[in-house]
């Protein structure tokens, strides 16, 4: 675990240097012809091909990613329930220890993906506060009793469910980032304005803020808008702008996804990565960006 009074995140910008996230991993694997499951995503292939999991692992490191996310964007106990599971501390423990065995040897961190409990993009949920809630502390709890060095709270756009994020991880003070998802009118889905809502995750003490899964000209539209003056970082979908397209392709290439990078470098990002649609390409594109203009 990292200690309470290291940020890796404040460290990278005193160094004037961005972490690199990782790239996508569902997206990637549907490019390599594995089909997803449409309740629990890419999660099978941590038991029936592990291999395949830590070889796309070791390609975001030899790319030079300073961060590995687990495969555990659909482990929490909401999306498995759906295919009758009812016990995802195995599902967690699997796909955690398959970044280990991955990163070992390696000075990578460990981020622990933790979803929206239902659909990123879902405008009405079926679940009710109780159960949103017992999602995320049972998903996060399981996160970091299997060592994850922080809890990747990704693509998470309802301030419910935000809420109960960062006050369970700021009570017992757990390690952890919100990246969130906004639309052009600069809200997330739930209505409330991006602004709101980095006001009261800020209050709650993330390690960082990310912005992720959102189309690059909104990412744009934010930064003319808003003042970044905290830890941030992001990483953009590379697919397009139909997000519920059932194959999820590169349209925004490398080249073209560091051109987009050029335009915030210098707002000090504490760390930059890629999201759907990204291949191992785009981080080491970014990789050879960051060491040509950061010495």
């Amino acid at each position: 675990m990292l200690q309470k009074d290291v940020n890796p995140f404040s460290i990278s910008i005193d160094n004037k240097k961005p972490l690199i996230l990782d790239g996508a991993m569902g997206s990637l694997l549907q490019q390599m012809g594995f089909k997803p499951d449409s309740n629990i995503w890419m999660t099978p292939l941590n038991s029936s091909l592990p291999e395949i999991i830590k070889s796309v692992h070791r390609l975001y490191i030899e790319s030079g990613a300073d961060i590995i996310t687990t495969n555990t964007f659909r482990t929490n106990p909401s999306a498995l329930s759906k295919v009758g599971i009812h016990n995802s501390a195995p599902f967690v423990k699997e796909a955690v220890d398959l970044v280990k065995e991955t990163v070992k040897g390696f000075p990578i961190y460990i981020a622990g993906a933790n979803a929206p409990a239902e659909d990123s993009y879902q405008k009405v949920r079926k679940l009710n506060y109780n159960q949103l809630e017992a999602n995320h502390k049972n998903h996060i709890d399981l996160l970091i009793e299997n060592d994850v060095h922080f809890i990747l709270n990704e693509t998470q756009s309802h301030f419910d469910e935000i809420k109960i994020i960062c006050k369970y991880c700021h009570s017992i003070d757990i390690p952890y980032i919100v990246s969130i998802l906004f639309d052009e009118d600069l809200n997330i889905i739930s209505g409330e304005s991006v602004e709101y809502i980095l006001k009261f995750i800020l209050e709650h003490e993330p390690l960082a803020i990310g912005f992720n899964c959102i189309a690059p000209r909104l990412l744009e539209y934010l930064m003319e808008e808003l003042e970044i003056g905290f830890n941030w970082g992001f990483y953009l979908n590379c697919a397009g702008e139909d997000y519920f397209k059932k194959r999820i392709d590169t349209v925004v290439d490398s080249i073209q996804y560091v051109k987009i990078i050029e335009k915030y470098i210098k707002f000090n990002p504490s760390f930059i990565g890629a999201c759907c649609g990204s291949t191992s390409a785009h981080i080491k594109a970014i990789k050879k960006f960051l060491s040509e203009k950061i010495n």
